[in-house]
C-alpha cells in the first residue's frame, strides 16, 4: 500500500501545496497513490501526543510506502523525525520525500538522510529566530476547529452559504478561510473521503482521512 501523508499544522505548508509536491512526484516516478491521509492539528504537539498519527504508523505493514512533501510533514523537529524514520525502517516501510526526491528504506545510506535532517534543523533554528510566519504558512483561525466539518460538508456538495448558516458565521469570512486554506483545491484534485468519527468540532487534533477502520493505540510502558 502506498500512502500520501500530509500534515496541516501552524506555520507549515498548506495542504494544497503539500499535495502538489506529492502528486508531481508520483507522476514523475510513476507511483500509484492508494490512500491519502491528512493529519490536522490546531497547534504543534510532541509526536508522543499525536495519538492518531501513532495509531496510523503502528498500523503500517511491511512493504508499505509513505510519500510526504517534505520531511517536516512528519515533524518540525529533527530528533522526532529520526524517531519516526527509525520506526518506519523497523517495520520495513519505505519513505519517499517528494521535494528532494529521496527514497529512504533499510538499504539507504545514512549520508543520503543527513542532509534532510540538517535542513530540518536549520529551518527549526531560523523559525525560532524569525518573527512572524514562514512564507506559505497560515496562522491559527477560529475556523480551524471546524476544519474537518467544513471539508466534509463541501465534499458532500453543501454551498458556502449553507455551511455559513450551519456554523452561524459570516459567509464572507468563511469563504476567505476556505480560499486561504485551499480547501476546494484539495477536494477538486484528490480522492478525499472523510472519516466520520473524527468530525467533532471539539476535537482539535484529528486524522482527517484514516485508511484503517480499526486502529489500536500503542500502550506506553
Amino acid at each position: 500500500m502506498i500512502y500520501a501523508y500530509l500534515r496541516q499544522a501552524p506555520q507549515s505548508l498548506l495542504l494544497s501545496q503539500q499535495q502538489k509536491f506529492i502528486l508531481s512526484f508520483a507522476l514523475t516516478q510513476l507511483i500509484q497513490i492508494d490512500k491519502e491521509v491528512i493529519e490536522y492539528s490546531a497547534k504543534h504537539r510532541p509526536v508522543e501526543e499525536r495519538g492518531e498519527f501513532e495509531s496510523f504508523v503502528h498500523g503500517l505493514k511491511e512493504n508499505d510506502s509513505i510519500v510526504v512533501a517534505t520531511l517536516s510533514s512528519l515533524s518540525n523537529f529533527a530528533d522526532e523525525a529520526v524517531k519516526i524514520i527509525t520506526c518506519f525502517l523497523s517495520r520495513g516501510v519505505t519513505l519517499f520525500v517528494a521535494s528532494s526526491g529521496v527514497c529512504i528504506n533499510q538499504s539507504t545510506p545514512i549520508g543520503d538522510i543527513l542532509p534532510l535532517l540538517n535542513d530540518l534543523r536549520e529551518a527549526q533554528k531560523a523559525q525560532s529566530k524569525h518573527i512572524g510566519r514562514p512564507k506559505g504558512s497560515k496562522s491559527y483561525s477560529k475556523f480551524d476547529a471546524s476544519y474537518v466539518k467544513i471539508l466534509d460538508l463541501l465534499k458532500n456538495g453543501q454551498s458556502v452559504s449553507a455551511i455559513a448558516r450551519e456554523l452561524q458565521v459570516s459567509r464572507t469570512s468563511l469563504k476567505d478561510y476556505i480560499d486561504s486554506r485551499g480547501i476546494k483545491e484539495i477536494l477538486d484534485s484528490s480522492f478525499v473521503s472523510i472519516d466520520k468519527t473524527q468530525t467533532s468540532e471539539h476535537t482539535h487534533d484529528k486524522l482527517i482521512i484514516c485508511p484503517f477502520k480499526n486502529t489500536n493505540h500503542i500502550t506506553k510502558g
